[in-house]
């Protein structure tokens, strides 16, 4: 709440005693202490029997019973407001007035935990005080404890166990007292005043010094109450300060006056002077009223007796939560809001109702609305999705819209229904009737029928408000008539069942699913019934043990609670929980429309399976799971499970998976059968025949009437694997089920990706290293590995390369066969640079060979596939797989040959440059010189090197062919130089060739073993002439293009670049003079550039 340092609002009731008698005088104690003294909150007649009556312990425990006027004094405390008290009796003994003021504080620790924390995820606050984690989990828990502990009722009960409590003092219905904040790292002590008014057991009002504003007390608050509550013996009682002043005579009011305004005259004394003026003025306003208010004095008759709520504070929350837009943390905290009031409902607290009103109004008065409405504003993604909930399309089914209609008009006035709610022994033996909606079954039993959202609508009403055992009553009645409408639906569907199985289709029975719908019926009802089974801790009765077991992750047992009236033999509420549970999952149901409410339907369903899964399976309970699996299999278009279903229907595959894993130790035939009829997933199948599409306005917004807008399909998809998964792990060891599973997965699953992890999981569960790999199971994998790799074949997918790698390590697995088997048919399931460059070089390395311990035979025939499958793949992309097919062949002479002949006939039409060079490279590398060098001639004629390209990466291509040339003797450097000269414009490049060739000889060793005379070649003869006056006309050209866009910022480097093209000009005979005259003809040229040609002139003359 919002605790703020004021004094706390002046009392409303007015108190005061005409009349009074030498007597005893109403309200004077019969006996005790003085006037006016003080009297600890002591018990009945000890501390234990305080503590056995204010519910500390159970009252068989207790050393004596309680007073006939303590068990008076707390009725009255809790029920009547002590102005009716005093108006009522015309004498009250101050023992009694004691009594009721000390019953009149709250003795639950469970409200003063509720107004002071978020309960932060327990469905049932009761259960879970405070936000109690449910069970370890490592990291998350240990972040949900420190949260807990920060929460201000954790921190309240730090600081009473910390003796931060002090000067509790209790003045009638007033309680006030200092809690001190122990000093942090960056924060001095602080001692803060708490004062807090209460009536009827409840907190009417709260103050604290510290400040602090939000929803709920601060934890000073906490502390001070949880004190009266846990010390009451130890609290200074004192009966309402008006009963201590009307004991005063004059003398002792002026001296209580007067010593009150010297301790605090600088607070009070302008008001005590306000006071004292208008006393003195007969005609002023508090002279007109008989009385004085008295903060301490209790509540009036017209006082509502509710906690305190700081409705501004809530106001601001929601406040906050519009204004930022709804991200994800605000929207967590409204969510929280939202559970606080069902918290208080629950409780039967009037705050709850009020809570929802005052956020539901801030709602309305968000600014915004109007705002937007005038602009015609379009909505963002947040809003979109809050309209996909409410559904804003003219749809035949129930909208959120219509439900909160409806609402308004639902009443509980049925007599039925009355009855039904009230009553364990409504029965009607005698009833018979066989129309659709009657009232009772054939055990006599209630029945209720509504549409069933409503009808759940109603319990989680009852259960909200504090009705726990009318809710449960109403639950077994739904859920009778549930299952009765079942066996309906089976008995309609066996009769009918040839002509729906000769159509092939089926319409929908069910627009609006149960599992995922806005009100959540089917946990309602699964919640309802599983509370009436729980069986836990004594421990949250009595209040002693409440905040003790906070936090404590406590572990739920559930029992099969003897049997309710309207139940079966041998059933118990949790049998009925777990099948209306297994009901609402098998309903066939459409997909709705849009992300939110697509997400809410997977979201709510495993959350209800989560639940399942925490309840241990029984015989009895196994017996429920087969008789639902039977009728889900047999129930045809009333079960998502049904031979035909809808295309649209929500799929099966997460419910299906819970069902095999429950079903599988105790019927297995059966497990099996349900998980490979949930394996199909009709929305991905081809289009729908016209008889199937029953939602016109759905498929008008697919894709040319293929797939329905499923938002969640990717998570869809994962599921159906995850099934899959679960029943390939489980039929390990056994053929037939493997097969069959295979066969499903073939049929049904349509994503590479998801086929792609099955068969790496099929692959793990074969190969575990504490048993024989499971030959059968690899067989498995290595299908699913080869279906994968056709879906992939024409498709982009950035895993390819892995699948590729891993089919071969699984193929390597089952054997040579599956080796041989690949290559053979590499043509449907690889590119051929994959068969080449993985494929064929995986199976071909050592290490396959000693995995599988072939022999030479075995080595020689898998060589063989790998060459003719090297040879087929350049033929079909000599461009990526030449040098593979020639590595692959490179032991066989004729095969090499044949792909050598191969990179020739595909190098004048098909090969890049860069591709030949590589190949080029490769031949010298293998000994092959002179085919190097016909590459490399060959590489040459696709080449084109401007200029400006001194950085070109096939720059050291061209000196290396150029060296091979020249090492090769002077008739192929001579071959190969005017196909430089034509490929070639770059200077520099040209240069460097040039020197290259005139350093030494060319081949010492020519052709057929003849020895060159070893004379370096002439630059004034050919080849070396030609090579010269391309390299100077290269730098010509290319000085006069840098000329062009040059900027002084390049004018030194420009200079460099003259000094090179000198050296290369005077390496001709007659060069110092063609230089002189391509300076000169420059600085006539470029004479405008003045500093450019000062700098040429300084370095050249």
């Amino acid at each position: 709440m919002a605790e703020r340092g004021q004094l706390p609002p002046p009392a409303k009731r007015l108190c005061c005693r005409p009349g009074y008698g030498s007597g005893c005088r109403p309200g004077q104690r019969a006996g005790g202490a003085g006037p006016g003294s003080g009297a600890l909150c002591a018990g009945p007649s000890s501390a234990a029997a305080a503590a056995a009556a204010l519910g500390l312990l159970p009252l068989g425990k207790t050393q004596s019973p309680e007073s006939l006027l303590d068990i008076a004094a707390r009725k009255v405390a809790e029920k009547w407001p002590f102005q009716r008290v005093e108006e009522r009796f015309e004498r009250i003994p101050e023992p009694v007035q004691r009594r009721i003021v000390y019953w009149s504080f709250p003795r639950s620790e469970r409200e003063i935990c509720m107004y002071s924390s978020f309960n932060t995820g327990a469905e049932d606050p009761a259960a879970a005080p405070g936000g109690a984690a449910t069970a370890p989990g490592g990291a998350a828990d240990a972040a949900a404890a420190a949260d807990e502990n920060r929460l201000p009722f954790r921190r309240g009960i730090a600081l009473l166990d910390g003796g931060c409590v002090d000067n509790v003092l209790q003045v009638g219905f007033h309680l006030s007292g200092t809690v001190t904040e122990p000093a942090m790292q960056s924060e001095p002590e602080t001692v803060c005043n708490v004062a807090i008014s209460f009536d009827r057991c409840k907190i009417t009002s709260v103050t604290c010094s510290c400040g602090n504003k939000d929803i709920f007390y601060c934890a000073h608050v906490v502390a001070l109450s949880l004190y009266r509550i846990r010390k009451p013996d130890q609290v200074k009682l004192h009966l309402p300060i008006s009963e201590t002043l009307f004991q005063m005579n004059r003398d002792q009011l002026q001296k209580f006056v007067q010593y009150l305004i010297t301790v605090h005259h600088t607070e009070v004394l302008p008001t005590a002077q306000k006071l004292a003026d208008e006393i003195l003025s007969q005609n002023s306003e508090i002279n007109q009223v008989h009385g004085a208010p008295d903060p301490t004095a209790g509540a009036s008759i017209d006082d509502e007796n509710c906690w305190h709520l700081d409705e501004e504070q809530v106001q601001e929350q929601v406040k906050l939560f519009l204004s930022q837009g709804g991200y994800h943390g605000s929207g967590k905290q409204l969510n929280l809001l939202f559970a606080k009031v069902r918290e208080m409902l629950k409780m039967r607290d009037s705050n709850g109702a009020r809570m929802l009103t005052l956020i539901t109004e801030q709602f309305m008065a968000d600014p915004r609305l109007s705002l937007w409405r005038q602009q015609g504003t379009a909505m963002t993604d947040k809003y979109r999705q809050l309209w996909d909930e409410l559904d804003s399309s003219n749809r035949p089914h129930r909208t959120v819209f219509t439900r909160a209609i409806e609402a308004c008009d639902l009443h509980w006035q049925d007599s039925h229904l009355q009855h039904i709610i009230s009553s364990d022994l409504y029965t009607n033996y005698c009833y018979h009737d066989d129309t659709e909606n009657l009232l009772f079954d054939s055990h006599g039993w209630p029945l209720w029928h509504e549409h069933v959202p409503t009808a759940c609508a109603r319990v989680d009403a009852l259960r909200s408000h504090g009705y726990p055992r009318e809710a449960l009553r109403l639950a077994i009645a739904i859920v009778n008539t549930l299952r009765r409408q079942q066996q309906k639906q089976l008995e309609m569907f066996r009769a009918q069942k040839k002509e729906l199985l000769h159509r092939g289709v089926t319409s929908i029975t069910n627009l609006e699913g149960w599992v995922g719908h806005p009100l959540d019926p089917i946990g309602t009802l699964f919640s309802s019934l599983m509370e009436a089974c729980r069986v836990d801790d004594e421990s949250f009765h009595g209040f002693s043990d409440f905040t003790e077991n906070m936090g404590q992750c406590k572990s739920l047992e559930y029992q099969h609670l003897p049997a309710h009236k309207f139940l079966e033999e041998g059933e118990s509420y949790l049998t009925l929980a777990v099948e209306v549970a297994l009901i609402g999952l098998g309903q066939q149901r459409i997909m709705p429309d849009g992300l939110y409410a697509q997400e809410k339907v997977c979201r709510n369903e495993e959350q209800l399976i989560s639940k399942l899964q925490e309840i241990e399976l029984d015989d009895t309970l196994v017996k429920i799971f087969r008789k639902q699996a039977v009728f889900l299999l047999e129930a045809g278009p009333y079960s998502g499970l049904g031979e035909v279903i809808h295309r649209e229907s929500v799929p099966m595959h997460t419910f299906a998976k819970y069902l095999f894993t429950s079903l599988l130790p105790h019927d297995a035939e059966l497990a099996y059968k349900t998980a490979l009829r949930a394996m199909r997933l009709l929305v991905l199948e081809s289009t729908a025949p016209l008889g199937d599409i029953s939602r016109p306005h759905h498929i008008a917004s697919v894709v040319p009437n293929r797939y329905p807008r499923w938002f969640t399909l990717s998570h869809i998809e994962s599921q159906q694997c995850e099934l899959a998964s679960t029943m390939l792990t489980a039929a390990k060891g056994d053929v037939r089920r493997l097969e069959t599973v295979l066969e499903s997965i073939q049929k049904n699953i349509h994503s590479s990706s998801h086929i792609f992890k099955l068969a790496q999981d099929a692959f793990k569960i074969a190969t575990l290293m504490d048993s024989l790999p499971d030959i059968t199971l690899l067989k498995v994998s290595l299908e699913l590995g080869l279906q994968v790799m056709r879906m992939t074949l024409s498709t982009l997918n950035w895993r390819r390369r892995e699948m590729v790698r891993w089919l071969v390590t699984c193929a390597t697995e089952v054997g040579v066969y599956a080796l041989d088997s690949i290559m053979q048919n590499w043509f449907t399931l690889f590119t051929p640079t994959e068969a080449t460059s993985i494929v064929a070089t995986t199976v071909m390395s050592n290490s396959t060979i000693v995995r599988l311990h072939l022999d030479c035979h075995q080595q020689e025939k898998l060589a063989g596939s790998a060459r003719t499958l090297a040879l087929q793949c350049a033929m079909k992309d000599p461009q990526n797989c030449a040098l593979s097919a020639l590595t692959l062949c490179e032991k066989d002479h004729i095969a090499f040959e044949t792909a050598y002949q191969i990179v020739l006939d595909a190098a004048t039409t098909g090969m890049s440059y860069s591709q030949l060079f590589t190949i080029a490279r490769y031949m010298e590398h293998r000994g092959y010189p002179m085919r190097a060098y016909k590459l490399a001639t060959l590489a040459m004629t696709h080449l084109n090197l401007s200029y400006n390209q001194d950085t070109h990466p096939a720059i050291n291509d061209v000196l290396w062919a150029c060296a091979l040339s020249h090492s090769l003797g002077k008739n192929e450097l001579a071959a190969i130089i005017p196909l430089v000269v034509k490929s070639v414009k770059c200077a520099t490049v040209l240069s460097d060739i040039l020197r290259r060739c005139t350093l030494t000889t060319p081949g010492m060793v020519g052709l057929h073993g003849r020895r060159n005379s070893g004379k370096l070649m002439s630059l004034d003869k050919a080849p070396l002439r030609q090579l010269l006056d391309a390299t100077i006309g290269a730098y010509i050209n290319t000085t006069h293009s840098r000329l062009t866009h040059i900027s002084p910022r390049h004018y030194s480097e420009f200079i460099e670049f003259l000094s090179k093209a000198r050296e290369t000009f005077l390496m001709a005979h007659d060069g110092h003079i063609q230089f002189t005259q391509f300076i000169d003809n420059l600085k006539q040229i470029y004479k405008g550039k003045k500093k450019l040609m000062m700098l040429v002139r300084e370095r050249f003359g």
